[in-house]
């Protein structure tokens, strides 16, 4: 009897710890009365933007992306790129490689060799695209509402949130707004890489100021495509094509942006000058990459940063 006794006092003693450590999470706010006050805060984050400090890196990245795609218009002019029918690829040089990494229409095969067209300048600059909001912290944009909103460059809207003045012309997407001079394919050798060395300079420029703005500016990808958006939350148009035919509907999922999702690298094959004329499938264990831009810089003579050194492997040998 004693035991027993003994082992309930316990018991209670247990049960007495828990309760007095329990948390107690009844609360008497009113949340009727605080919920309006947590919506005025939700629309007073637009008063911290844009960020003044913010504004000059925004309009100097607008310059570098004219500069840029102005210098990549004349370069192509000169130096012939090639772009594979079926897939992304893309070989700077008059004949593409014969390295077999296409995987054919619809990607039904891989391993197969290119076949090689011209390419153009969305092939070295690859256009990304975002909804134009009317204000960064506007209503969610739904499925829809997708036709009422026009579609810009994401650098572009990314600088427009930014606060920086852009013009009309540059809302449109860079292969309907620039015309290259018919003079840029006689260009002379100190006139060409001068033009190489600028273009690069702006290629830099524009990947470090798109760089700094996403630490302050919000911006999300789908993780299963590649859509942008340029703001807080992502949309909801059902524009992604994977899930297309499952429950979600094309229901985008979102995540943080990177540097990469809005200003593509596209990286290509880089030829050194102990590789084959055609770089072969046999060596491409051997052969160094490249930025697109980066390379159709370096083959017009521009001098290229350290940094890209080691990814185009300057000092590797060769397949022979």
């Amino acid at each position: 009897m004693a035991l027993r006794q003994r082992v309930q006092f316990r018991r209670w003693e247990d049960i007495s710890i828990h309760i007095i450590r329990a948390r107690n999470y009844s609360s008497k706010i009113d949340w009727k009365e605080l919920r309006p006050m947590i919506l005025k805060r939700i629309k007073d984050r637009a008063k911290d933007y844009p960020v003044s400090s913010m504004v000059p890196v925004a309009n100097d990245v607008l310059q570098a992306r004219t500069l840029l795609i102005e210098g990549v218009s004349a370069l192509i002019k000169v130096i012939p790129i090639k772009a594979c029918k079926f897939c992304p690829e893309v070989h700077i040089g008059g004949t593409g490689h014969l390295i077999r990494t296409c995987r054919g229409f619809r990607r039904s095969s891989k391993n197969l060799v290119h076949k090689w067209t011209d390419g153009s300048l969305n092939d070295i600059v690859p256009l990304v695209e975002a909804f134009h909001l009317r204000y960064m912290f506007q209503d969610v944009i739904r499925h829809d509402q997708r036709f009422d909103f026009d579609r810009v460059p994401a650098v572009v809207e990314l600088c427009c949130q930014a606060g920086a003045d852009v013009p009309e012309e540059k809302l449109y997407p860079h292969d309907k707004c620039t015309s290259g001079s018919s003079d840029d394919t006689h260009l002379l050798p100190h006139e060409l890489k001068s033009v190489a060395q600028e273009t690069l300079e702006a290629w830099e420029r524009l990947r470090v100021g798109v760089h700094k703005l996403l630490f302050v500016y919000p911006a999300k990808v789908c993780e299963y495509c590649s859509e942008v958006h340029i703001g807080p939350s992502g949309h909801k148009a059902r524009l992604c094509g994977v899930f297309k035919y499952e429950t979600w509907q094309g229901t985008h999922f979102w995540k943080k942006a990177e540097l990469d999702d809005l200003v593509p690298q596209k990286v290509v094959w880089h030829r050194r000058p102990h590789d084959p004329s055609v770089l072969l499938d046999n060596g491409r264990g051997f052969y160094g990459k490249s930025p697109a831009v980066v390379e159709l810089c370096a083959q017009a003579g521009a001098t290229i940063p350290n940094k890209y050194f080691s990814m185009m492997k300057v000092c590797g040998l060769s397949a022979n």
